[in-house]
């Protein structure tokens, strides 16, 4: 029996490191999933527990690969891991250019368009506000914000 598990162990190991895995990372997952295991087979039997701890040890890895995707890099010094969650030099000048192209077609709205959808997406102000602040129509001020988020869109469109 202890080598059909060690024999498992190894498969699974095997599998978590031909999916890019470390040594050491597929010794915890695979000690995560058996954890698993042990926990799940005191409330009910587990009738194929290499299948489980498979699955369990690939989906702990999947885990944790989209654990570090969405915090940022780790950097790991000795027993520390610092996370970077600032953006790439890359994603600042894109982020850049983006806001001074929608500069420049904000620039081309005649003023009262501009004024009514800075008024309802950056101020926040709902249509009747808006309507309120500028002597006309809740309808008026809608066809504003849409004339202008066509524009924008038409004009940001590729970037």
């Amino acid at each position: 029996m202890v080598n059909n598990w060690k024999a498992a162990f190894s498969r699974v190991k095997s599998a978590l490191m031909r999916r890019g895995r470390s040594e050491h990372d597929a010794d915890d997952l695979l000690q995560e999933a058996w954890v698993r295991l042990a926990c799940y087979e005191r409330e009910q039997p587990v009738h194929q527990p290499e299948a489980f701890l498979m699955r369990a040890a690939l989906n702990l890895s999947i885990d944790s690969h989209r654990r570090r995707l969405s915090q940022g890099e780790e950097v790991q010094l000795e027993d520390e891991v610092l996370i970077d969650g600032t953006p790439s030099a890359e994603a600042v000048l894109l982020g850049k250019e983006r806001v001074a192209r929608l500069g420049v077609c904000l620039g081309r709205l005649n003023g009262k368009t501009r004024d009514i959808f800075l008024a309802h997406r950056v101020d926040g102000l709902n249509y009747t506000e808006i309507a309120r602040s500028h002597g006309i129509s809740a309808n008026a001020v809608e066809r504003h914000v849409a004339k202008a988020t066509l524009l924008l869109t038409c004009w940001m469109e590729g970037w």
